[in-house]
């Protein structure tokens, strides 16, 4: 489901592992055939930011600061809104929208989580794999059952990013409401500090 950050063709990475804690990757290295870059896991955390070298990971100024404040809406809310039934498949969730990842595990099982630039206080866990990149969503195109875009990720081009990574017919959630609405993308609701959205 990876896909290398360089502006090139989609193509599968390929991984070495190093440690390892049951099936989490806890660190090694992607490898991309097309461009060649390779890039770190480091303490469960895949980096896929900067120059794609060895080098490249585990800098945390990549995340956003850690806040003690409850996320503002509760994963009941968020699971009834994403109107998803049935296991399988991913849910991305972006920037402090990692946070819903425990709480939305407990109601949506054998559902797999992907945080994207989560908070430096998110740790990887069976259901939530963590990824890093300041450029991209660094998924494969239409590959995600849902998508919830953070407070902190309000951009437009985040949001083109969470559009492009959805599944047509899925639903986007945004945790405000001031999101420019980007072409394929239909509103299906606003308000109390949210957005909903469904990709055509």
């Amino acid at each position: 489901m990876l896909r290398c950050p360089e502006r090139h063709e989609e193509a599968f990475l390929v991984m070495s592992t190093g440690e390892m804690v049951g099936r989490m990757v806890r660190s090694g290295i992607l490898a991309c055939p097309r461009c060649g870059r390779e890039y770190l896991i480091v303490k469960g955390v895949a980096n896929l930011s900067g120059a794609g070298s060895r080098e490249a990971g585990g800098d945390p100024a990549a995340h956003p600061p850690v806040s003690r404040l409850p996320p503002p809406v509760d994963a009941e809310t968020l699971q009834a809104l994403l109107d998803l039934s049935g296991p399988g498949g991913y849910v991305v969730l972006l920037g402090s929208a990692a946070r819903h990842a425990v709480g939305l595990a407990g109601l949506m099982g054998g559902i797999h989580f992907v945080g994207v630039n989560a908070p430096a206080d998110v740790e990887e866990l069976p259901a939530l794999s963590l990824l890093a990149c300041d450029a991209m969503i660094p998924l494969r195109q239409a590959i995600a059952r849902a998508v919830v875009v953070g407070r902190d990720r309000p951009e437009p081009a985040w949001v083109a990013e969470a559009l492009r990574v959805l599944l047509p017919g899925r639903r986007l959630v945004a945790e405000r409401e001031d999101v420019a609405v980007p072409a394929g993308l239909t509103r299906l609701a606003l308000g109390q500090g949210l957005f909903v959205g469904e990709r055509r």
